[in-house]
């Protein structure tokens, strides 16, 4: 599906990212791994490389500086040529990042909206400036159900856990920064999307694993690779005429 497109994933030695980064190397893609820790995108590298030859590379990235992602870009054009897409995945937060509403502070609640949000934009912004010039591109934007639908609090009853409001506001403000982009730049032949996971699995509470299921279908919280297939269909060019769009995949939970 998506036989030497350049996809550069932001975070992509994260929890999410190295996930995604195995799943383009798989379709013959060639993932562009790219985190502020390049240590960890290295390795991430090297075990999709031992599956994968030469299909990913580790390349350091801050979201919020504007020279590290111009770098990036000329390092890439200069490797390969061209860049067929981001995915704008990287998951920025300070050290107060999900206290409960009541104990958030205006200081914590703009920084954490400046890294996540802003970091979002200005990767988007570089990305689509690249993508003008070189005549085509395509950026994935990562949101989330709940950039959609008010939190459900009642899940994390009985838990130490929480849906952070800083979370709720950069998430919505994805969606529509997305269309935005979108409308902006859909007749230079750049597509912009988002992609909205339900849950992901990461060692959660049972108390709150089983509310969340009682929600869904038949699986409830998502493993990684269930988000691969919708990621990768973004990706290809089985969806080159869809731009501005959100596509959720939460096994019915925000239904």
């Amino acid at each position: 599906m998506l036989t030497n497109k350049v996809v550069v994933v932001t975070g992509g030695a994260g929890f999410l990212g190295k996930t995604f980064c195995r799943c383009i190397a798989a379709q013959n893609g060639i993932a562009v791994i790219s985190d502020n820790n390049i240590e960890a995108a290295r390795n991430v590298a090297d075990s999709v490389n031992d599956e994968y030859k030469g299909r990913a590379i580790a390349h350091s990235l801050d979201i919020t500086e504007v020279e590290s992602i111009q770098n990036l870009l000329v390092l890439l054009k200069k490797e390969y040529g061209h860049v067929d897409a981001v995915v704008n995945n990287a998951y920025p937060r300070n050290k107060n990042y999900g206290k409960k509403l009541e104990e958030v502070t205006y200081e914590s609640f703009c920084e954490n909206s400046n890294l996540h949000l802003g970091g979002y934009f200005l990767v988007a912004q570089q990305f689509s400036i690249y993508f003008k010039n070189q005549g085509y591109g395509n950026i994935i934007n990562m949101s989330s159900i709940y950039g959609s639908i008010a939190p459900r609090f009642d899940v994390y009853d009985g838990t130490t856990m929480t849906m952070p409001v800083e979370y709720a506001a950069i998430k919505s403000g994805i969606e529509h920064l997305t269309r935005y982009f979108a409308q902006y730049y859909k007749k230079n032949n750049i597509r912009v999307n988002s992609l909205s996971p339900g849950g992901i699995l990461d060692q959660q509470p049972k108390a709150f694993l089983d509310r969340y299921k009682s929600l869904c279908g038949t699986k409830g919280m998502l493993n990684p690779e269930d988000v691969c297939g919708s990621l990768l269909y973004l990706l290809s060019d089985y969806s080159r005429h869809v731009t501005g769009q959100n596509l959720v995949v939460d096994d019915g939970f925000s239904l």
